[in-house]
């Protein structure tokens, strides 16, 4: 991915002004405490809402989930050989919410090992999913976002994209450790975007990359198709970040069955079985 900053993009004033109405201390010189840059968010959201309203067919449902203001954490799911998810669930809560909120993503570490992107990533906010990062951003009444497939998630071959890998269980003892509730939020189409039918490990591999995925036509460039995301009730869990493995892990569950019903009802969505009206987000 190229980062915005390197082409002449002209900031779209409906961008500037939301970004603006960011609840965000930022400086007199546009960044804030952790280094999120001000201008490199109206370039990148710029860039960003043409995919979200143009490229893409996108419809969100349960918007009004999201807390407007104070810690919350978002727990999606992987669709799609690349993380589309993760940028389609930061437009939509810089787009689609009454205050615009930005979405703090955990990248994988590897990604800080790429040239350029490292950086970039920083002054949009997405830093790397170390405990610490996560703590101090929940502390500080963030919007976190994490996919607790991690890339086995991305991995999802086109038969398998609208399935649920193995969770893991970081999230949930943070959310307990710093009493974060928990959006889910199903992400529905990536599948059908990045139709992933292989993934070249060794060539990831020699590249520092987990695998590169390979399409019917292919490069992993994503086409023009309907996606759906769905957002659910808040889920505040009971208990202690020390609990054991085996009451964690009924958490984790929990999670992963509302992630699962939530897909179900998007794909339902998605063919015309039910009206966003009909959705349960519960």
């Amino acid at each position: 991915m190229i980062p915005p900053s390197l082409i002449p993009l002209p900031i779209a004033p409906e961008v500037a002004k939301r970004v603006d109405a960011l609840e965000l201390p930022f400086s007199r010189h546009g960044v804030d405490p952790y280094g999120i840059d001000k201008k490199e968010l109206a370039k990148f959201f710029t860039l960003l809402r043409f995919l979200y309203e143009r490229y893409f067919d996108i419809e969100c449902v349960g918007i009004h989930n999201v807390p407007g203001r104070g810690r919350a954490m978002l727990v999606g799911n992987h669709s799609g050989g690349v993380a589309l998810d993760g940028l389609m669930v930061i437009a939509s809560a810089f787009l689609e919410m009454q205050t615009p909120r930005l979405a703090q993503g955990m990248a994988e570490k590897f990604l800080q090992k790429v040239p350029f992107l490292a950086n970039f990533s920083n002054r949009l906010g997405q830093f790397t999913g170390l405990p610490e990062h996560c703590i101090r951003l929940l502390e500080d009444d963030r919007l976190l976002m994490v996919f607790p497939e991690g890339a086995r998630g991305t991995a999802k071959l086109y038969r398998d994209r609208d399935s649920l890998v193995q969770f893991g269980t970081g999230f949930v003892r943070l959310a307990l450790r710093t009493a974060t509730p928990i959006v889910p939020v199903a992400f529905v189409g990536g599948g059908e975007a990045i139709p992933t039918v292989a993934n070249l490990y060794g060539l990831g591999k020699f590249l520092g990359v987990p695998y590169v995925p390979i399409t019917p036509y292919g490069v992993a460039l994503p086409l023009p198709v309907r996606l759906k995301i769905l957002y659910g009730e808040p889920v505040m869990l009971e208990g202690d970040a020390s609990d054991t493995d085996e009451v964690i892990a009924r958490h984790v569950a929990l999670i992963k069955g509302k992630l699962a019903e939530l897909i179900a009802q998007g794909r339902a969505l998605r063919e015309g079985q039910i009206t966003a009206e009909e959705v349960k987000l519960s």
